[in-house]
């Protein structure tokens, strides 16, 4: 009877969320990188974690690198979590150990999927569909075609192929197209230019590869930048090239510069997704399941939103409910999100 009583002690203890000093359920977030974006998400998460009642860990590598990543996620996962939420960096690498993380607690991937991780759920958009709305925004500025650069951090992740694959596959017209020729536009060296997450590198890459073009007087130039901070370092390389109003630029996420560009007319647009969102259902899921509850891990994908200067009707494509935001208003929204969520 006393062996017995031992063994129920001890499944008693596994059972009770790993909690913090205070009592609460620890959770933690690991972004891939350090950006403006992941402060928006941190927002987001901070709210949640006041709302549920749980001790928040978040934590922002400085770099689009496992080797960074890993030891953040170990250190964590050691310390005891109820759940944490990871935006993978690269999943055919990471998948095995991943697996090991989701046998020691609940975890979650956002932004980023692994989806053969054991992750209980993926928070994010269809980065597939939010690459199609980056190249109908590319049409859209240039329907006689020209020469496109694609600018992004890396081409490992889930999304960063998603994303990348749908811009052309939209410009091409056909689902996993071949270039280097996607319907009227020509992919610049064939491939996207990746800068590794580091901005500098980003700036770098645009002011070498448009200084280049430029020099050759190519025609009809359109840059895209699929990461957040990648349509401000485009804008700025164009501005010191002379080239602002001479290229179109399209954008992905909600940086501010990105959206000042979009009021004045220098950026086309912007493909947004919903880092706010991305936090705070992250934090809802995982506190929820540290309680015990499993009944918020079925939700459907983000949707994806399309910022321009002047906005347009919402509409369905493909499936997807997607809003046409004016900038300006999109910029009120962003703040006073921001706003709600301060430590």
């Amino acid at each position: 009877m006393r062996f017995l009583a031992r063994i129920l002690a001890v499944a008693a203890v596994a059972a009770v969320p790993a909690c913090g000093g205070s009592g609460k359920p620890k959770v933690a977030i690991v972004t891939n990188c350090t950006a403006n974006f992941w402060s928006i998400a941190e927002a987001g998460a901070n709210k949640a974690a006041a709302e549920q009642n749980v001790d928040l860990t978040f934590r922002q590598p400085p770099s689009l690198d496992v080797a960074q990543q890993k030891p953040i996620i170990d250190t964590l996962v050691q310390r005891g979590l109820a759940g944490i939420a990871i935006s993978v960096i690269n999943p055919s690498e990471q998948t095995p150990d991943l697996k090991r993380i989701a046998g020691q607690t609940s975890m979650l991937t956002m932004d980023n999927d692994a989806p053969d991780s054991g992750r209980l759920a993926y928070i994010g958009i269809d980065n597939y569909e939010a690459g199609k709305a980056v190249g109908r925004l590319v049409k859209q500025a240039m329907p006689e075609g020209g020469t496109l650069l694609l600018f992004i951090g890396a081409t490992t992740s889930a999304n960063a192929k998603a994303r990348s694959g749908g811009v052309l596959d939209e410009l091409a017209g056909e689902k996993d197209a071949k270039g280097p020729l996607y319907g009227k536009f020509t992919l610049y060296k064939g491939e996207p230019i990746t800068d590794g997450g580091d901005e500098a590198v980003a700036l770098q890459n645009a002011k070498d590869h448009l200084g280049k073009l430029a020099e050759a007087k190519t025609p009809n130039l359109v840059a895209v930048g699929l990461y957040a901070y990648n349509p401000k370092a485009i804008l700025s390389a164009a501005g010191k090239l002379g080239l602002v109003g001479k290229i179109k630029i399209v954008g992905f996420d909600e940086d501010d510069l990105t959206l000042e560009g979009i009021e004045k007319g220098e950026i086309v647009g912007t493909v947004v997704q919903d880092p706010f969102l991305y936090g705070y259902r992250s934090v809802e899921i995982l506190a929820a399941l540290a309680r015990g509850d499993r009944s918020k891990l079925n939700q459907p994908a983000i949707p994806y939103r399309v910022v321009t200067k002047d906005g347009g009707p919402e509409e369905t494509v493909n499936g997807t409910p997607v809003k046409n935001l004016k900038a300006a208003d999109f910029a009120k929204e962003l703040k006073a999100n921001l706003a709600s969520a301060k430590k």
